[in-house]
């Protein structure tokens, strides 16, 4: 059966949410892009009703261009190896899919994820310039909560780097799944993963808490976060101009911004406890 694409001119803001209202109405594939985001679906599964009217709510809230192409089954492992390729980070991490081959010890970790949403990959400013902060801190039999974990790249990340427990969490079933998937794929069993939010977690603390999510979700949950934070706090997933505000409300939580790096306009911030 072959695939029908579908590309979406969206504010980034906007991105992963739709990822996961797409993944509602039966498309399981995605790849971000600079415009926003592409996302598949088996024809025979695909409702254009159930589209439509998804696209009709949020250009209520967003502008937003969309347009369908078919893409025949024979041609679908061409178009996913022609969007993902390999990334590095820092000269330290390399990141791959299961069709890429091995760096073969060139770098210090190997990551592989499978490409089935696109963010956390390690494509996107804010995923990469997270790995990059993480390679910063000391992991070393440190705790770790990863919030909202896509695919669980940081997770994987941070059992690399030495911490002995992780716990990732995400809203979103088809997330928790490819990080289940990643998790065996990358032999990191240290790792716990739950379908769920930062409200329906276990009251716990962890040494590093990660949250690569967006602007106002991180504005409403930092409080929460710093109830699960003894030490470090890692967020990204907001440009440039809402370091302020994000760096207001982690202050008024008890937290005091120790670095932060750019690229592209996105910002990542690490806070530590006072």
């Amino acid at each position: 059966m072959d695939y029908l694409e579908l590309t979406l001119t969206v504010e980034p803001d906007f991105s992963e949410i739709l990822m996961a209202e797409l993944a509602e109405i039966a498309f399981d594939s995605f790849i971000e892009t600079e415009d926003g985001l592409q996302a598949y679906v088996l024809e025979g599964d695909f409702e254009e009703r159930k589209l439509k009217n998804l696209m009709e709510v949020y250009a209520e809230k967003t502008p937003l261009i969309y347009s369908l192409k078919k893409i025949e089954k024979q041609n679908w492992n061409k178009e996913w190896e022609s969007n993902f390729s390999p990334i590095e980070v820092l000269d330290q991490v390399f990141i791959r899919a299961t069709f890429h081959p091995s760096s073969e010890g060139k770098y210090k970790h190997e990551i592989i994820i499978t490409p089935k949403m696109s963010f956390g990959t390690g494509h996107h400013e804010t995923t990469s310039q997270m790995m990059q902060l993480q390679l910063e801190i000391d992991h070393q039999n440190k705790s770790v909560l990863d919030v909202g974990t896509g695919t669980g790249i940081l997770a994987i990340l941070a059992t690399k780097l030495g911490a002995a427990r992780i716990h990732a969490f995400d809203i979103d079933e088809w997330s928790v799944e490819n990080t289940i998937e990643n998790i065996g794929l990358n032999n990191t069993p240290n790792i716990s993963i739950e379908l769920g939010t930062i409200a329906t977690q276990k009251q716990e603390t962890f040494d590093i808490v990660l949250a690569n999510i967006n602007r106002n979700i991180l504005l409403e949950e930092i409080p929460s976060y710093a109830k699960f934070s003894n030490e470090y706090l890692l967020v990204s997933g907001f440009y440039e101009n809402d370091v302020v505000d994000i760096e207001a409300k982690a202050e008024s939580c008890g937290f005091k911004k120790i670095k932060q790096i750019s690229k592209n306009n996105w910002a990542a911030v690490v806070f530590k406890k006072h």
